[in-house]
This record gives C-alpha cells, sequence and structure tokens, in this order.
C-alpha cells in the first residue's frame, strides 16, 4: 500500500528540487542562447527559435582585446591571491594563537567594511604620481585591499580548529616555532588555504569598480570589457554573453577542482610531518 504522507512530501520535495534548479540553471541557458544568436537577433530577447550562429563566439575571440583582458584578469587575481596567502596565512596563524592579538583580530575587517568609493581617490593620486595608472600593479594593489582581509579573516577559524599540541609537539622534537608552522600546521589547513585561494580569486575576478577607474587599454580586466560592451549605440548582447560565459568558466572549475580538499578535512596532512 502506498504511504501517501510520504508520498506527497516526496512529491512536494522533488517539485522544490525542479524549481530551484530552474531559477538556479535559466539565467545561464539565456546567457548561453544569446551567445550563439544571430546578430542581426541581439536585440530580440524575445525570440527563442533561431538558426544557431557562432559569429559573436568568433568576433570575440580574434577581433576583440577579450583574450588580453582574460590575461590581465587572470594575472591580477593570481598574484592578489599569492600575496594575500603569503601574508595572511602568517597573520591568521598569529591572530589564532596570540590573544593579545584580539583587537587587531577584529580590526582586519576595517578595511573590509570600508567602502571601495573612500579609498579610490587616495589610490588614483598615489597610483598617478608613481606612473603605475593603467597598469597591473595598481590594480593588485586595489584588490589586496579587500581580498587580503577576507582571507586573513577566513583562515583564523581554520587555524582554531588546529590542537596546538601539534605544534607543541613538534617544537619538543626540535623544530622552531616557524618549522612547525610551515610544516605541521599549514598541512592541516590546506582545505582552507584552498578555499581561501578560491574565494580570493573570485573577488578579484569579479571586480569592476577598482579596475574600471584604474586600468586603460594595457590592463584593462574583463569586468571592464564586459562593461564595455554598453555602447552608445546600445547593447552589444550577443558579444557580452559570450565575455559572460568566459568569466564564469574559471570560477566553476575551482570551484569544482576546491571540493576534494574540503572532504578531506582538516588536520588529514597534520600528522605526516
Amino acid at each position: 500500500m502506498f504511504d501517501y504522507p510520504n508520498l506527497g512530501a516526496r512529491v512536494a520535495a522533488t517539485i522544490a528540487i525542479i524549481l530551484a534548479l530552474f531559477l538556479v540553471l535559466f539565467p545561464f541557458v539565456w546567457v548561453f542562447l544569446e551567445s550563439i544568436k544571430p546578430p542581426e537577433l541581439g536585440a530580440r530577447p524575445d525570440v527563442w527559435v533561431f538558426t544557431p550562429s557562432w559569429a559573436n563566439w568568433q568576433e570575440v575571440a580574434f577581433e576583440s582585446d577579450v583574450p588580453l583582458n582574460i590575461a590581465n584578469s587572470f594575472f591580477v587575481a593570481a598574484v592578489t591571491v599569492l600575496i594575500s596567502l603569503l601574508c595572511g596565512a602568517p597573520a591568521a596563524y598569529a591572530f589564532s594563537r596570540f590573544r593579545g592579538f584580539s583587537g587587531a583580530r577584529y580590526g582586519i575587517l576595517g578595511a573590509e567594511m570600508m567602502p571601495p568609493a573612500i579609498l579610490i581617490l587616495p589610490f588614483f593620486l598615489l597610483l598617478y604620481h608613481l606612473q603605475l595608472i593603467d597598469s597591473r600593479i595598481g590594480v593588485i594593489a586595489a584588490h589586496l585591499t579587500f581580498v587580503l582581509p577576507v582571507v586573513t579573516w577566513f583562515l583564523i577559524g581554520f587555524f582554531d580548529e588546529v590542537p596546538k599540541d601539534l605544534e607543541s609537539q613538534a617544537m619538543i622534537d626540535g623544530f622552531t616555532r616557524f618549522q612547525a608552522f610551515y610544516l605541521v600546521i599549514l598541512p592541516a589547513v590546506r582545505p582552507g588555504l584552498a578555499a581561501a585561494a578560491v574565494f580570493g580569486f573570485v573577488l578579484s575576478w569579479n571586480d569592476l569598480f577598482y579596475a574600471l577607474l584604474l586600468t586603460g587599454s594595457e590592463s584593462r580586466t574583463l569586468p571592464v570589457a564586459i562593461a564595455g560592451f554598453w555602447t552608445f549605440r546600445g547593447i552589444e548582447m550577443g558579444k557580452m554573453a559570450v565575455a559572460i560565459l568566459i568569466a564564469i568558466i574559471p570560477v566553476l572549475i575551482l570551484s569544482h577542482s576546491i571540493q576534494k580538499h574540503l572532504i578531506r578535512g582538516i588536520g588529514g596532512g597534520a600528522v605526516k610531518y
């Protein structure tokens, strides 16, 4: 016999899942359809039946500066994340282990909560005098103001979860504190480092505000290039859709690749020093 209350609950759950999947996937499907829509139908979002065309992809790939913008975004995001991890991991370790830094522990959030509009004028003037306007170095410096605090704060929780006995045992065995940190603690927080790297990369990759005001033709990043398809003649919807899909792909790949690090769990490598 059917268990009608449980059957109704399963049906309702299935409908809810299907609806959620539709709400999540529909924007991606719509953007993809716009990217393969013939250019003459680019201003017709109501047209759903058409002959696919790869003209937009060819123009973006071979007749625009989008490949250069992608390279700039990758370079800026990668260097920003690398510097954030190199500086943020030791800082997070210090905040976690030495309680005397409790005030600074919460103070690092001040930079993250500060509106970018407050910092842009000093940044612009500083980079102008240093002749770094329209340079990737200037964008990296600006991105560090919000990526570094997030990475540091994110890693504090992972260091808090690592037992202090691990480093104490390592120091008893003859390790210095730095060796204990580098050889014992860091392997224990590899999932956190990977997750922090992905979050920092996404924050830098998606930034438009700083990149729009501090870059030029040589250092323009992908978000600025996407905004550039909104011209005085109107929105070049097909090309913009292609650029949006290109911007999404690295984030999806990184998010998928980090799953194995999260599944291993915190402390998985701590016993291997």
